[in-house]
């Protein structure tokens, strides 16, 4: 196999980061343990941030971007793993501080990988990717808490973006009533077709509390947003629910008083899936595989090809990109 192969580099120059397409070698690839033919990979909100030179993720360049990749093993030292295996990364920081997958290759620690579940191919993987996984460890957090279909309803906030959107199908698939919430009037029609009962507009969380405790309304909760809907949520979450933080988009603080989790015995669950125990990992992606319905993931689902991928980190970043995106790193 040549080793020569096309990469999506970052570069740091006197305006700012570069990107731009360029031949590498595989003796430019970091350590690493397993060397994988990379056919698929996705962009994240971490990437567009990442691809726009934001928030220091990546802190040497030049640099290859991609947080997730999905594809075949080429080359490998690892015993759990032989030239041919399908394998799927997600999280440890590849892409940030090791380099991702947004390239035809990519050497990476065999401890990072997860062997692809037979039911799915790289591309599919990569339609769920980092956002799959984050809804699938909020809902088995959830599940753990107690939650269960006949609970009541559970909340999605965020609902139009990735981890939203894949929530939103998977909870509904599993026999949960879904409400969504949005802060885009026209995808109302997109929450519903993949399984929400009803919409509350994104204003709606927002408000300030008049009380430490709000009407109980909601069973479970994924939120993907935090700050200011994170707090009325905490407060309008039924007696024994719980709420999965997924995300920050409305802010990383929010505030609260203790009555929520002494009165009403709520849980406020944290996800982290970027070093997420490998069993958990292996669980979460069983279950995608399983609860998601393939047809309600591909209607939330466009291809791009690596050159596109610069000018859409400005549309996640600015909340333009509805579903998910997968990039076909050889197309």
């Amino acid at each position: 196999m040549d080793s020569n192969f096309r990469a999506l580099l970052l570069e740091e120059g006197t305006s700012g980061i570069c990107a731009s397409i360029q031949q590498l070698d595989e003796s430019q690839l970091p350590d690493g343990d397993v060397t994988i033919a990379v056919e698929y990979s996705s962009l994240n909100y971490k990437d567009g941030m990442i691809l726009q030179g934001l928030g220091q993720l990546v802190r040497r360049y030049p640099h290859v971007p991609g947080i997730d990749l999905a594809g075949r093993v080429i080359d490998s030292q690892s015993p759990d793993y032989r030239p041919g295996d399908r394998v799927v990364l997600t999280g440890w920081r590849v892409g940030e501080t090791h380099w991702g997958g947004y390239a035809e290759r990519a050497r990476v620690r065999s401890e990072w990988l997860i062997p692809l579940p037979a039911s799915l191919d790289c591309r599919t993987a990569m339609s769920l990717g980092t956002a799959g996984i984050a809804a699938m460890l909020a809902i088995l957090a959830l599940e753990d808490y107690g939650l269960r279909p006949d609970a009541g309803e559970v909340l999605v906030t965020g609902g139009a973006g990735g981890v939203g959107s894949i929530a939103i199908a998977c909870l509904s698939a599993l026999g949960h009533a879904v409400v969504a919430s949005s802060g885009r009037p026209e995808a109302e029609s997109y929450l519903k077709g993949l399984g929400a009962e009803r919409i509350v507009p994104r204003a709606e969380l927002t408000r300030a509390l008049e009380h430490p405790l709000e009407s109980e309304h909601w069973a479970g909760c994924v939120d993907t947003v935090g700050g200011d809907t994170l707090t009325r949520v905490l407060a309008e979450t039924a007696p024994h629910g719980a709420v999965a933080a997924v995300g920050l988009a409305g802010g990383q603080h929010f505030s609260s008083s203790l009555f929520p989790f002494l009165l009403r015995g709520i849980g406020l669950l944290g996800i982290d899936s970027t070093t997420c125990p490998r069993a958990r990992r292996l669980q979460a992606w069983e279950r995608l595989a399983q609860d998601l319905p393939r047809a309600r993931l591909d209607t939330i689902t466009r291809e791009v090809s690596l050159d596109e991928l610069p000018q859409l980190a400005k549309a996640i970043l600015a909340g333009q990109v509805r579903g998910r995106v997968v990039v076909n790193v050889a197309g």
